[in-house]
């Protein structure tokens, strides 16, 4: 712009494009080999170094949005990544929305997202959420994209503005509860579709549909066992309401999605437990719920509300506080590596475990994850 056969003329030179301080990101790298980047700057930066063709701070860029991504901001992102053919950067977000699918879907970032982007997230096969989730989410684009173009908020607008991207919602592989609480009242589908999907759940001759009548394959969890054995002593192993605990870290990010609990070793018994994840002390996700155990050495998963990301090389703390018959299995020979598929989990012992629970040996058999 400023030098050989294609500078321009101008004294002033207009760059309507780019912001200032992305502009000045860029400038700065450029003179003094230094990178401010910030949240709210990023992408912007991103766009200037990749019109200027600055490799570098482009890939600064990268990895500064790889480690902020995360539910709320992977459609987003993703959206963005698309546009700046940053194949790694994609792949990132997909893994964070396959695993965190309802967070993503439910975030205010999906409904900033380019019609493009809905298509692929919409027709995705690994959304590890409920095909109610996703209508719900569509409907909220849908409602965004009407004031975006300046369009009164109506069902015929809201059909108007998602235009085949309607017919990529597996409506049919909804409960048939779940469809006539939430997509028959929604009043985005005719009466025509309405009546005939009903059908379709009730009837012996089931009419022809236009829309996805196979359920999203999700997400297959993958389970990390830290014991080669398990064992059983009449008076070895007892709950007492007190808390077994275990640290864990894991070479690459994962999402926690539940731990897999011994049982009773006396017989069928019903557990209350409270499980709880926590990170530098401060919990991330818990959940109070209850299971029964059949008396076999079997584990039994407990699983948190949503996945809970996990970032690598540093250490978390899984704990259950498990209340109901008193004699338990435990587990023997502990780990302290695990390699599951390509994640590797470390395993210390935890302060807060009161119940003699540790690495060698005791309960919280398997850490539930996507990967």
């Amino acid at each position: 712009m400023f030098y050989g056969d294609l500078a321009e003329v101008k004294s002033e030179i207009h760059i309507p494009d780019v912001e200032p301080t992305a502009f000045l990101i860029l400038l700065k790298y450029m003179y003094s080999d230094e990178i401010d980047l910030e949240a709210d700057t990023v992408l912007a930066t991103l766009y200037a170094a990749k019109k200027y063709i600055v490799p570098a701070l482009a890939k600064a860029c990268v990895n500064f949005l790889e480690t902020s991504l995360e539910a709320k901001n992977a459609c987003v992102l993703l959206s963005q990544s698309r546009l700046f053919e940053e194949p790694e950067l994609t792949q990132r977000c997909w893994e964070v929305i396959d695993a965190q699918a309802e967070m993503a879907l439910r975030s205010e970032g999906f409904c900033e997202i380019d019609w493009q982007t809905l298509e692929i997230i919409v027709t995705r096969e690994a959304l590890n959420t409920k095909e109610a989730v996703v209508f719900e989410a569509v409907l909220s684009w849908a409602e965004a994209e009407c004031k975006r173009q300046g369009l009164p908020v109506t069902p015929r607008n809201k059909r108007h503005v998602l235009g085949p991207a309607l017919y990529l919602v597996r409506i049919p592989t909804m409960t048939l509860e779940e469809f006539a609480n939430g997509a028959a009242q929604s009043d985005i589908l005719t009466l025509e579709e309405t009546h005939n999907i009903f059908l379709w759940y009730t009837a012996a001759n089931k009419p022809l549909l236009e829309f996805p009548l196979t359920k999203r394959k999700g997400l297959a969890p993958q389970t990390c066992h830290r014991f080669q054995s398990s064992a059983y002593r009449s008076n070895q192993w007892r709950y007492r309401g007190r808390c077994d605990s275990i640290q864990f870290a894991v070479d690459r990010r994962v999402f926690i999605a539940g731990l897999g609990l011994y049982g009773s070793s006396s017989g069928r018994a019903e557990y209350s437990v409270k499980i709880e994840l926590k990170r530098l002390g401060v919990v991330l996700a818990q959940n109070l719920t209850t299971f029964v155990s059949d008396g076999s050495s079997s584990t039994f998963s407990v699983w948190f509300e949503h996945p809970v990301q996990v970032e690598q090389d540093t250490f978390y703390t899984a704990s259950a506080v498990l209340d109901g018959s008193e004699l338990s299995y435990f587990g023997q020979e502990g780990m302290t590596e695990v390699q599951c598929g390509k994640v590797t989990f470390q395993f210390q012992c935890s302060s807060d475990s009161t119940n003699g629970t540790g690495v060698q040996g005791g309960q919280i058999p398997e850490l539930i994850f996507y990967a």
